[in-house]
C-alpha cells in the first residue's frame, strides 16, 4: 500500500440472470469506487508488491461487503496462493478470455469451519457433477445473498448442503480469514472463468461430532461424503503442498468415510 492512500473493497448487490450476486468494488482515497475487475487480484490491491497475503479489516453492512487496510485492532488475513492464475496471467491468455467471463467482476462466498465440542471438524466432498472444483474436499459453503449476514449466509448453506440445522444463538463465531479463490486454480488447467473471495467463518457447537452425526443428511447434488477431521487428519492435510498432487501416509486412519 502506498503512504498516503487507504484501500477499501466494496461488495455490491447486482441483478445477473436470474440470482442477485454480490460483487466487490475497489476505491482509494479521493477516488470513486469501481468495481473490481474479474482478472484483478484483490491481495495484490492491498499489497506493495507480490506478497501472497496481506493484512485487512473486514465488515457486511447494507449488502456492502467492505474490505479496508485501516482498523488494525479488527484485521484479519486475506490471502492467494502462490501459483494463483490472475496473478500469473501473460497478456495473451488475458486477451483468450472469452468477454463475458471478464465482464462478471468478483464474487464473494463463505465457508463454514465447524468445530464440534470434541475437536472436530466438519468437511464435505464436493459432487464430481459440479462445475467448480468437483469433487474436492472443502468446508461447507456457498454464496452470499443480499441481507443476508454472513453467519445467516454460512448457516443456510450448511443446511442446504448437508442437513444440519444449528441454532445461531447456541454457535460461537469469527471469522478467520479471507481467501482469494481462482478455479481452475492452475493455468495449467484452463484459464480462469470464476474468481471469488472467500469468508472463512469458524463455527463452534456445543455438541460433539457424535451428536451432530447423527442429523447429518448431506444433499447428494452438492455432497458426495463427509468426514468429521481430527488432529491427525488435520496435520496431514496441512503437510501436503498446494497446487502439488502427491499422497502424505497418515496412521491410524479409518480406510473409508460416510
Amino acid at each position: 500500500m502506498k503512504t498516503g492512500h487507504t484501500a477499501t473493497c466494496w461488495i455490491d448487490a447486482r441483478s445477473m440472470d436470474k440470482a442477485r450476486r454480490i460483487l466487490v468494488y475497489v476505491w482509494r482515497e479521493r477516488a470513486a469506487p469501481q468495481q473490481a475487475h474479474f482478472l484483478q487480484s484483490l491481495t495484490g490491491f492491498f499489497s506493495d508488491g507480490d506478497d501472497e497475503e496481506v493484512q485487512v479489516s473486514c465488515s457486511l453492512q447494507r449488502n456492502q461487503f467492505i474490505l479496508s487496510s485501516g482498523d488494525e485492532g479488527r484485521r484479519v488475513p486475506l490471502k492467494r496462493a502462490s501459483f494463483c492464475p490472475i496473478k500469473h496471467l501473460s497478456p495473451a491468455e488475458a486477451a483468450a478470455i472469452p468477454p463475458e467471463v471478464r465482464q462478471r467482476g468478483v464474487d464473494v462466498g463463505v465457508s463454514i469451519m465447524l468445530q464440534a465440542a470434541d475437536q472436530r471438524v466438519l468437511l464435505t466432498r464436493r459432487a464430481k457433477e459440479l462445475r467448480i472444483f468437483p469433487n474436492v474436499w472443502v468446508p461447507p459453503g456457498g454464496h452470499v445473498e443480499p441481507e443476508e449476514t454472513m453467519l445467516e449466509a454460512g448457516l443456510r448453506e450448511l443446511q442446504e448442503e448437508t442437513g444440519l440445522r444449528l441454532d445461531p444463538e447456541e454457535v460461537s463465531s469469527r471469522v478467520l480469514g479471507l481467501w482469494e479463490s481462482v478455479f481452475p486454480p492452475l493455468l495449467s488447467r484452463g484459464l480462469p472463468h470464476r474468481h471469488h473471495v472467500v469468508v472463512y467463518m469458524l463455527l463452534l457447537s456445543p455438541l460433539s461430532h457424535l451428536q451432530l452425526q447423527s442429523s447429518l443428511s448431506p444433499s447428494p447434488a452438492e455432497v458426495s461424503a463427509c468426514v468429521w477431521v481430527d488432529s491427525r487428519l488435520a496435520r496431514a492435510i496441512v503437510a501436503a503442498v498446494d497446487g502439488e498432487d502427491g499422497e502424505v501416509p497418515v496412521q491410524q486412519l479409518p480406510s473409508s468415510f460416510s
